[in-house]
């Protein structure tokens, strides 16, 4: 008894130490950089993060590192943290305090790649990162069929993908590799479908009868394992068929693409069946590099071509100087002591990547012009400051100015739009116009002559001194419209004198369209905010306008059908003359006149390649109803485009006595996935922060399609608690709810 209770003691004591020495190992080591650079091994592949102690934003980083020992030890790569103190500060890893939140992958002492820290939001994305590094030579991709083998010891049978290493292949060869090796039917060839085929693969039948079943059936599995990926093989059982097969015939090919017939054929051996499939298979030409612009929903893809441009310019060096980078200490000092423009984005974010380029365009254009500064803050950094001031989307862009509520960018994710919107904030809206002649010099576009490229209507409100609540109504008008029409107010005693020469009375507007050189006037009487805003918005669309991609939501939203007229070049000063002839005598009131200039917007190519097959003569005018029916209609190409020729045509459409060139189909015009709202994604870093569930987040969308209330926008920081935030572990396979609200003009192009 007594030995076998030393013996007892001894496996404990063991065992014990074997779990200590287990988590141990797991334990991220913290080195000096000298001690580090002399543990690094020739051929060894080690990740090290860089950082000061105490630098505040490290923690999630380091948690998620400490995760990550386990499963790159797995793969032979080790993981340390690696101490920077101040007097070893002039190491080229260490750097300034900026630039020490980065990881970096050494194999021996040679530098594979470096990693900001927003690309390590979590254990998958460090592993990942870190196993499919860049610049890697003759990287192969095989499949390990695993779960045939039953015994431990022996290997795993597996499958080399063939195909270049794009994300499609893979997607492809990954479906295969998880569909049956060898399916047994007994039905019309013809009528067969699997998962190959819906990949674009064929399927190879070896038709089988009960007297040869065992054989036929060891032969369809020898071609299946060397078809696997290629195309998909089944056992066809003859005699179970109410459909006759030729005597003779052992194989049936059926290929890939639609209304193919399938093929009967007598081949002598395996090999011969292996040739004719390699042989035959129709395989669309993919690029070796990920710039492939093909789309398929059912991958985890949101914004292809915004990734696909991302990577592009991957090596692009853009010049982050001219923005300075904000945290959470320098955030609300900067945009309290300066008027400021704020870039809100994610670094890992490829639409936020995209868009920071444009960001980067409008501040050097601006450089040296511009009294605003023009600053970033990376949210997947400081989540925090995002919440605080209601940003949830990325990208986003505020504006910020001394004693006033910060104006949030609606428009497009371009430089134009953005630019457009922050030159138009220079001054605050509506502006205060002291004296009749000051009011002349804004009505005819002197006052402010370096906007009128960004804005071709002024808008001018004229009031009674008395009319307080009117002048009140106005002004919220004008905040709502800050950065997208110039609007000033004249309130002085001598206004009677601007409302005799423009015959109004009072209160009244003047809508001065400097590309016209024409003043129309509006009595407000009556109105409120909302109307004056709805009235406005109406005014600065033109009558006939030229459609491009930025302005075609603006005009898209009206829910009217589009009379267009599609032009190769400017269009005919008759064709125009015409046009608005009718606009003016409300003959089009139904419809939204425009035309599109083909060599500005070459995307109307293929608009018209779609609407007729091939690309007509041009020019060319048509009528798409987009929002009930879908008909598209053409006007006839033998009359020439006059007001009485339109006139009659539209009088024959609205009698149903003209048939539609096509009908386009009802599908609705959205992304392939739904919007991120990414701040939902975040919880609370340490369970001891931890006081409850994570205040919601409000939506910016929701705030700009439904009131626009930037101008409630408050600096000040929330009233409920705000927890450390960070990245959750994504499945992607768990789509977030649907947006209930339609998604802002950009996203729906």
């Amino acid at each position: 008894m007594p030995f076998d209770f030393s013996v007892f003691r001894v496996l404990v004591f063991f065992f014990i130490m074997c779990i200590l020495s287990t988590s141990a190992g797991d334990t991220l080591p913290e080195l000096s950089p000298q001690k580090y650079f002399s543990t690094l091994q020739p051929g060894k592949a080690s990740l090290a993060y860089f950082c000061h102690a105490d630098f505040p934003s490290t923690s999630v980083v380091l948690e998620q590192l400490n995760e990550a020992v386990r499963p790159l030890q797995d793969y032979g790569i080790s993981v340390a943290k690696v101490n920077c103190a101040k007097e070893e500060e002039a190491s080229k890893y260490c750097g300034k305090e900026k630039d020490l939140i980065k990881a970096y992958l050494f194999r021996g002492n040679i530098l594979l790649r470096e990693f900001p820290s927003d690309t390590l939001f979590d254990v998958n994305a460090i592993v990942a990162h870190v196993l499919f590094s860049e610049n890697i030579e003759h990287a192969h991709l095989y499949f390990f069929h695993c779960k045939l083998v039953s015994d431990l010891t022996q290997q795993c049978r597996r499958t080399l993908m063939g195909q270049p290493l794009t994300t499609l292949n893979i997607h492809v060869f990954v479906k295969t590799m998880k569909a049956p090796l060898l399916t047994e039917v007994a039905e019309d060839p013809q009528q067969v479908s699997t998962v190959h085929l819906q990949l674009g693969l064929p399927l190879v039948f070896i038709v089988s009868q009960k007297a040869t079943y065992e054989a036929d059936r060891r032969t369809a599995e020898w071609v299946a394992w060397h078809l696997l990926g290629k195309a998909g093989v089944l056992l066809l059982l003859r005699d179970s068929l109410e459909v006759n097969i030729p005597q003779h015939t052992n194989v049936v090919f059926k290929r890939a693409e639609k209304d193919m017939p399938v093929e009967f054929l007598v081949l002598p051996d395996v090999d011969s069946i292996i040739s004719h499939v390699e042989n035959n298979m129709h395989m669309e030409e993919i690029p070796d590099d990920e710039d492939s612009d093909m789309e398929d929903p059912d991958m985890d893809i949101q914004d292809d071509e915004v990734a696909e441009t991302v990577y592009r310019d991957r090596k692009r060096q853009l010049p982050l100087e001219l923005t300075m980078e904000l945290t959470e200490e320098t955030f609300n000092p900067t945009v309290m002591a300066s008027d400021s423009v704020v870039l809100f984005y994610a670094g890992w974010q490829a639409v936020s990547l995209a868009f920071l380029q444009s960001y980067i365009d409008v501040a050097d254009k601006l450089k040296g012009t511009s009294a605003a500064l023009f600053t970033r803050i990376n949210c997947a950094d400081w989540s925090d400051v995002c919440t605080k001031q209601n940003v949830t989307e990325f990208p986003a862009v505020k504006m910020y100015k001394k004693g006033e509520n910060p104006v949030s960018y609606t428009g497009m994710l371009g430089t134009e739009g953005l630019l457009r919107f922050i030159q138009l904030n220079r001054i605050s809206c509506p502006v205060i116009i002291t004296s009749i002649q000051e009011a002349e010099e804004y009505l005819n576009g002197e006052l402010y002559e370096g906007l009128m490229t960004y804005s071709t209507l002024s808008v001018l409100g004229l009031f009674s001194p008395t009319m307080t609540t009117a002048k009140e109504d106005f002004t919220e008008a004008g905040n709502y419209l800050k950065g997208g029409v110039l609007t000033g107010i004249y309130s002085e005693e001598d206004v009677w004198i601007l409302a005799n020469k423009y015959a109004v009375t009072l209160p009244a507007l003047l809508l001065a369209r400097h590309k016209d050189d024409k003043i129309e006037s509006i009595p407000l009487a009556g109105t409120h905010t909302q109307d004056i805003v709805q009235i406005i918005t109406d005014a600065s669309r033109e009558a006939f306008p030229e459609i491009t991609v930025e302005n075609l939501p603006n005009y898209f939203r009206l829910q009217k059908p589009l009379l267009i007229l599609f032009s190769d070049g400017s269009i005919n000063p008759q064709y125009r003359k015409a046009m608005l002839t009718l606009v003016e005598q409300k003959r089009l009131d139904s419809f939204t006149p425009c035309w599109l200039n083909l060599k500005n917007t070459p995307v109307g190519r293929g608009i018209l390649q779609a609407y007729f097959g091939l690309l007509p003569p041009l020019p060319l005018l048509a009528l798409v109803n987009l929002h009930s029916s879908g008909q598209v209609f053409a006007f006839p190409s033998d009359r020439s485009i006059t007001e009485q020729n339109l006139a009659l045509w539209l009088k024959k459409l609205e009698a149903g006595l003209e048939n539609p060139i096509t009908i386009l189909s009802a599908q609705e015009w959205k992304p392939p996935l739904p919007a991120y709202d990414f701040l939902s994604m975040m919880d609370a870093a340490t369970a001891q922060h931890s006081t409850g569930k994570a205040p919601g987040c409000m939506k910016e969308t929701d705030t700009q399609e439904s009131d626009k209330e930037q101008h409630e926008d408050k600096l000040a920081v929330r009233k409920e608690p705000v927890e450390t935030l960070r990245i959750k572990h994504w499945n992607r396979n768990n789509w977030f709810k649907e947006t209930e609200k339609s998604l802002r003009p950009h996203k729906e192009l």
